[in-house]
């Protein structure tokens, strides 16, 4: 039976009772042992009721049923992808910590390494400052000796002179002997005596055997003999005194000068080891924070993923013992709906008429009402159609089929007409409330779904062109932040061993100018001293044979001629010694000339190479800043790149869902929106037939009738139950003839039920 079919077989038992009516039947308690047709038919109608609202409940549960299976599937959709998506999560977290870790353990090497090479380097620093300490102190201790002895040889010649010791030298022994008689312990001598005595102990480390023999000698004479001897030995280490402070003074100079370069160099090398190691450390110290963030991460997302898979088992366990209830809540409806059916076959067949028509009461009309029905009617058709239904119903369990049966015994009809009457327009109010309310939801629905649709289709264009921006910022060959990182790494790279380069140069080319100059140096004492040395024979002797010959060596007055023997008069080696003092002197200058090109070369070396090293650290500088920008920039471009393809993916899985969820309620609603104002129209009809039939049943004489016998009883022996309120279960019950309880199980929506 459809719904339409429903309404039509309560109308047309409306309409079969207006006819007995019509027909002058009279509704009156009577005590008659069966029912007239008109009994069975407002039984047949009200069965008919049961039957739709079977049917009714029936697609009720099947739209909350549908509903629910719904959820049950969007639910386990979302959760099956939530754990998929988690999955993936997880194993994506624990391999991005598995990396960062091996990140760490590589860096923590690097580390490790650049510590032992910074170690290396500040022992490197501190052995050349204590050997350049060292070297200080020698200098001072080698400086204040030479600086004692050369004053102790200047005042034991200052004293020599002061005593007239060259004097006494060139006189002859007698007058020396005169002279010296009685001087030996005279104080200048022992003056003499202690000053050379301490330039002896002041310098006896730079002393020749030969010479400190002489010293020896002298100090242990009585008298002032070989003063000439003491005196030229004490000259000469006067003049090798100086030429050694200065030699150490100029060792002391250029070690102090090589001493810094190489510190400078240490320095800047120690300098570059730190730079590395502390961007390693800063970079594992990164590491470590994202480790931390992504373990909570991955707790996070671990603890998720089994809350998921609980709900699911959960989710799937109620579905299906849901499915299950509903599937027997179908077989027990269907099976009350089959008895419903046999029922009202039974009552409503021509045979069943038949058998009413033969009853003298129903067939005559003299009684003709609406009887209780007793146990002397359990013969009749009626009582079978009783007996069959409370059978049913208790084989079904069937609250609605016990009301049926007990329906059979009451006694005024028109109460129970009434009643499907005000049930029927309630059905047609409620069917109209939940047509308009679905057509709202399914436009509400509809729309809010479609704007949803199209902004998450926006949102996957947008977020599509952003990852393919992001990705050719990361990942492009030419322009992307990994290729200039790469380019940048290898710059610094180029950049470090320029530097290394450089400043090994620039080291051997120090050693090489000290050993430049201090050759010069060695070349300039010695070219010095051979220069002084032939000076001091070749011109001296030149001016006495010129003094004593009066004129030049090669100008000799004639003599007879002597036998012949050799050309000439002695001249010895004077023309080639001169030769070779001025080719000395040459050759000294040009040391003098090299010397100084050896510095002015060194300064511009040392300026050339400052001034590459600045122009390289400046590089190296510039470099890491960007560098680091570039990083930095790649880390948040990598991380917007994640979680845009996150988002992209949870958009495009919203988006199926919205979807999938259209296509769902789209038959429903378009159901509604295409039959909405069809159903409008026909339950307005439908209620106003009904207000019709109700107002027409009010009018016949059996509902006066039936009415009237009602206000007697409740003004008689119902009157004190009745008297308060006459729609309380306590009246309704007196006037029916039944007790309390049994009313309220027939009609429990009875006051005080």
């Amino acid at each position: 039976f459809t719904w339409n079919k429903m309404k039509l077989l309560v109308l047309a038992a409306v309409c079969a009772l207006l006819v007995a009516s019509a027909a002058g039947v009279q509704v009156v308690r009577a005590k008659s042992k069966c029912q007239n047709p008109g009994t069975i038919r407002q039984v047949v109608e009200l069965l008919q009721t049961l039957f739709d609202e079977s049917k009714k409940e029936g697609e009720s549960e099947r739209l909350l049923f549908a509903k629910f299976t719904c959820y049950c599937d969007t639910n386990t959709g979302e959760k099956k992808q939530s754990i998929e998506d988690l999955t993936k999560q997880i194993g994506m977290l624990e391999n991005q910590i598995a990396d960062l870790a091996g990140a760490n353990g590589a860096l923590s090497i690097q580390v490790a390494k650049l510590q032992r090479h910074m170690d290396a380097n500040d022992a490197a620093q501190k052995t050349a400052e204590e050997m350049r300490a060292a070297e200080k102190t020698t200098f001072d201790a080698e400086e204040v000796e030479l600086v004692a002895a050369i004053d102790q040889m200047k005042q034991a010649v200052q004293i020599l002179g002061d005593i007239g010791a060259e004097k006494a030298l060139l006189a002859t022994s007698a007058a020396h002997s005169k002279f010296m008689a009685g001087k030996a312990g005279s104080a200048a001598f022992l003056k003499l005596q202690t000053s050379i005595s301490k330039a002896l102990v002041a310098a006896n480390s730079f002393l020749t055997p030969s010479q400190h023999g002489v010293v020896e000698s002298f100090l242990q004479a009585t008298e002032p003999s070989g003063s000439a001897g003491i005196l030229a030995v004490l000259k000469a280490m006067q003049e090798t005194f100086d030429s050694n402070l200065v030699e150490a003074k100029n060792t002391e100079a250029a070690a102090v000068k090589a001493n810094e370069a190489y510190i400078k160099t240490k320095k800047e090398e120690f300098d570059m080891l730190k730079t590395s190691f502390d961007e390693k450390e800063a970079t594992m110290g990164t590491n470590d924070g994202e480790i931390s963030t992504k373990k909570t991460q991955l707790g996070d997302a671990i603890q998720q993923k089994a809350d998921d898979e609980d709900f699911l088992a959960k989710l799937e366990e109620m579905c299906g013992d849901k499915g299950k209830d509903y599937g027997t809540r179908v077989e027990l409806r269907a099976g009350e709906e089959a008895a419903l059916s046999k029922a009202i076959a039974i009552l409503n067949s021509d045979h069943a008429f038949g058998a009413f028509d033969k009853v003298a009461a129903t067939k005559t009309g003299a009684t003709g009402a609406f009887v209780q029905l007793a146990s002397a009617t359990q013969s009749s058709g009626l009582g079978q159609a009783r007996r069959y239904l409370q059978k049913l119903a208790a084989e079904n369990k069937s609250v609605r089929l016990a009301r049926i049966a007990g329906l059979l015994s009451l006694g005024n009809p028109f109460d129970g007409v009434f009643k499907a009457i005000d049930d029927m327009k309630a059905t047609i109010e409620e069917e109209a409330q939940q047509d308009a309310e679905q057509k709202t939801w399914c436009e509400d629905e509809t729309k809010t779904s479609s704007e949803s649709l199209d902004e998450k289709k926006s949102q996957i264009t947008e977020l599509k062109n952003t990852i393919s921006t992001l990705d050719t910022t990361i990942n492009d060959p030419e322009t992307g932040l990994i290729k200039m990182i790469a380019d940048d790494e290898a710059k610094l790279e180029q950049n470090a061993q320029a530097q290394k380069d450089e400043t090994e140069a620039r080291r051997l080319e120090n050693e090489d100018y000290q050993k430049n100059v201090a050759n010069c140096d060695e070349a300039e004492v010695i070219l010095g001293k051979a220069i002084k040395a032939m000076n001091a024979y070749y011109k001296e002797k030149d001016a006495e044979i010129k003094e004593e010959l009066g004129g030049s060596l090669l100008q000799r007055r004639q003599e007879p001629a002597p036998p012949s023997t050799w050309e000439g008069d002695f001249s010895g080696q004077s023309e080639g010694g001169n030769l070779v003092i001025g080719m000395l002197e040459f050759i000294l200058t040009e040391t003098e000339k090299e010397e100084e090109a050896a510095h002015t070369t060194e300064s511009e070396a040392v300026a050339a190479y400052e001034t590459s090293m600045t122009a390289l650290k400046t590089e190296e500088e510039d470099t890491m800043n960007t560098m680091a920008n570039k990083k930095k920039e790649l880390t948040e471009a990598r991380l917007s790149f994640e979680e845009k393809n996150e988002d992209l993916e949870k958009t495009e899985q919203e988006k199926a869902t919205i979807e999938t969820y259209l296509e769902r309620i789209k038959p429903g609603c378009d159901f509604i929106a295409e039959n909405f104002a069809t159903r409008e129209a026909n339950r307005a009809i439908e209620t106003a037939a009904l207000d019709q039939a109700a107002t027409l049943l009010k009018g016949t004489p059996g509902y006066t009738s039936a009415q009237a016998k009602e206000d007697e009883l409740k003004a008689g022996e119902c009157a004190k139950a009745c008297k308060v309120n006459d729609q309380k279960v306590e009246c309704k019950a007196c006037i029916n003839e039944s007790t309390v309880p049994a009313y309220c199980d027939k009609h429990p929506e009875t006051v005080g039920c």
